[in-house]
């Protein structure tokens, strides 16, 4: 209880306060950086949170059977900080982001298969103009397929409790960002390295008012070498940044 208690608090501060600047208090003045220019409704956003309540139980679950069972002593989790050198600390948290990517995309084209979307998917995709609330919005099915990364991280390398927190509080920042429904890359961000690996606001939402392409959650990689990234997505990407820069950041920056 305890755990689920901390996993819905982690929930409601960080989706809670991006929606309540972006949503509420400072709507008109990122007017320029939304995403889709239809609003979702009050009842969209009661939907989402409540499957992102059963979806925090999930992940609780899942949070207690690899830490505090038996099931742990058949796990790489290792509670001594000093077992391995503190820079594993970050380098295992960005191999887990990367383990994450991974898995998730291979993961979501497998739930966009026709025989399997409707009766799992399905409910995540009834938020087609997203919000932060949407971030955790799953079926009870998705939600274990989503949450058994952790299985998969633990058995595959060594990690530290304090490493697990980190990439849930990281990667929920990440997913939140994806929903937001607002662009707010800086526009510096077009003409480096970056954007070519990694994902934005603009990326994930096209996947929602898609539904097909876009299937990475952190990275560009998968979707780029596998030709399922959305077409338009740069052009919507450079569009977007135009509404709020006022300048074609594309062009401008070549010039």
């Amino acid at each position: 209880m305890q755990l689920f208690s901390m996993s819905a608090i982690r929930y409601f501060v960080i989706a809670g306060v991006p929606f309540i600047i972006f949503y509420k208090l400072l709507a008109n003045w990122f007017s320029q950086s939304k995403i889709q220019n239809r609003q979702a409704s009050r009842k969209d956003f009661i939907r989402e949170i409540l499957h992102s309540m059963q979806t925090t139980a999930v992940f609780a679950v899942i949070g207690y059977l690899v830490l505090f069972t038996p099931l742990k002593n058949h796990t790489l989790v290792y509670t001594d900080i000093n077992a391995y050198p503190l820079w594993w600390i970050p380098v295992s948290l960005a191999i887990s982001l990367v383990i994450h990517d991974t898995y998730f995309y291979w993961m979501h084209r497998l739930l966009h298969h026709k025989k399997l979307f409707r009766y799992t998917h399905l409910v995540h995709h009834q938020s087609t103009n997203p919000s932060p609330w949407t971030s955790y919005s799953f079926h009870f099915l998705e939600a274990w397929t989503e949450g058994a990364v952790l299985f998969v991280i633990v058995l595959l390398m060594p990690v530290h409790p304090l490493t697990i927190v980190l990439f849930t509080i990281i990667g929920f920042m990440i997913n939140v960002y994806g929903h937001l429904g607002y662009e707010v890359a800086p526009r510096w961000f077009r003409h480096t390295f970056l954007f070519e690996i990694l994902n934005t606001s603009v990326h994930h939402n096209m996947h929602h008012s898609k539904f097909k392409g876009n299937y990475g959650l952190y990275f560009r990689i998968w979707d780029r070498a596998l030709g399922t990234e959305h077409p338009d997505y740069v052009k919507d990407y450079d569009r977007i940044q135009q509404n709020r820069f006022g300048v074609n950041t594309n062009q401008a920056i070549k010039a």
